[in-house]
């Protein structure tokens, strides 16, 4: 399939999939549009079948798009797309965090059981230096910067955000990997009173992700501990998430408590739960399928017209290199 060629018709494109052992499919996915996209103007709200109604989307949206800290911003516009950015309100209710529910505004709704401080990260294994970490003394380590990225979902929808955070880099190399590093596993919080969705079954709990070394010491991969200028929302992954822009948005690990370096490739929650659609490098490559739909093109959160999606979500030139000599058919 030509990953720029035309759009598939609707009838081919499979929206917002669940997990197979968790109700029934995520309906129609589809949220809203800006009127005035990146500029501001009122919201049309699209949905279809949502457990949650518009009314109380748009009030949680109002309600979490001020709560959070301002933070303190080292460095902007090194690391920036020249696209619209997707409304916050969009970016602070519409998401996957299945540990606060499995529909999109649930999180939103339920994020108010998660409690970000005290947070400690422990970051071990294959390193010489292994430590535990308060979050607020990351923040003293490592200057802030804000990113603005795209972000793809595996599900056929994307946003663009300001994130706020650091190089995932500049920490590993302060805790000195060996000779043996060649992975790096994140694990997010197991707590089912923070977490309710932990509760059930519909993941193998915790939640584990995954990277090869030199994908996790890339410079656009960074920890991000913000997002519009403020902290993260909880719903977001407060207080520290996983930012990889070239890859599906599944690969972005939230409320992380554990990193680490291992020689042999992790086991993902997700490849584990489906490994069939959900493989361990989760690159984004228009050009393959998921097996139950397009990936061909995407929907723009804010945005009426679906568009072509682009190898690596946009990011070939940079990050092309990593895969060299690999079956991109297989592998992605």
């Amino acid at each position: 399939m030509d990953p720029l060629g035309k759009p598939p018709p609707s009838s081919e494109i499979t929206p917002e999939p669940l997990y197979l052992r968790r109700r029934e499919l995520l309906r129609d996915a589809l949220l809203f549009t800006a009127t005035s996209a990146g500029v501001g103007g009122s919201l049309l709200w699209l949905t279809q079948g949502r457990r949650a109604s518009e009314r109380q989307i748009q009030s949680t949206a109002a309600n979490t798009t001020t709560a959070s800290p301002t933070l303190t911003i080292a460095e902007r516009g090194l690391y920036r797309v020249d696209e619209p950015l997707t409304p916050e309100g969009a970016v602070t209710s519409y998401n996957n965090f299945y540990e606060l529910g499995t529909d999109k505004s649930d999180p939103a709704a339920n994020a108010q059981t998660l409690r970000p401080r005290p947070w400690t990260v422990s970051i071990e294994g294959e390193v010489s230096q292994p430590l535990v970490v308060d979050v607020d003394q990351l923040l003293q380590w490592f200057p802030l910067e804000e990113r603005v990225y795209r972000m793809r979902c595996v599900e056929a929808w994307s946003m663009v955000i300001p994130w706020v955070g650091f190089p995932l880099g500049a920490l590993i190399k302060r805790v000195e990997p060996t000779s043996r590093a060649k992975h790096v596993a994140f694990t997010t919080l197991l707590d089912p009173e923070q977490m309710p969705e932990q509760r059930g079954d519909v993941l193998d709990w915790p939640y584990v992700e995954g990277l090869r070394l030199d994908e996790a010491m890339h410079p656009l991969a960074i920890l991000a501990v913000g997002l519009y200028g403020k902290a993260l929302p909880n719903q977001n992954g407060a207080p520290l998430r996983l930012v990889v822009p070239w890859k599906y948005g599944f690969k972005g690990i939230k409320s992380i408590v554990k990193i680490r370096l291992t020689e042999e490739p992790p086991t993902t929650t997700w490849n584990l739960a489906a490994p069939r659609e959900y493989g361990f490098y989760a690159n984004v490559n228009p050009a393959v399928d998921h097996p139950r739909w397009s990936q061909a093109t995407e929907r723009r959160i804010g945005e009426l017209r679906r568009r072509p999606t682009l190898p690596f979500n946009g990011y070939a030139e940079q990050v092309a290199g990593l895969y060299s000599g690999m079956d991109l058919q297989r592998y992605f």
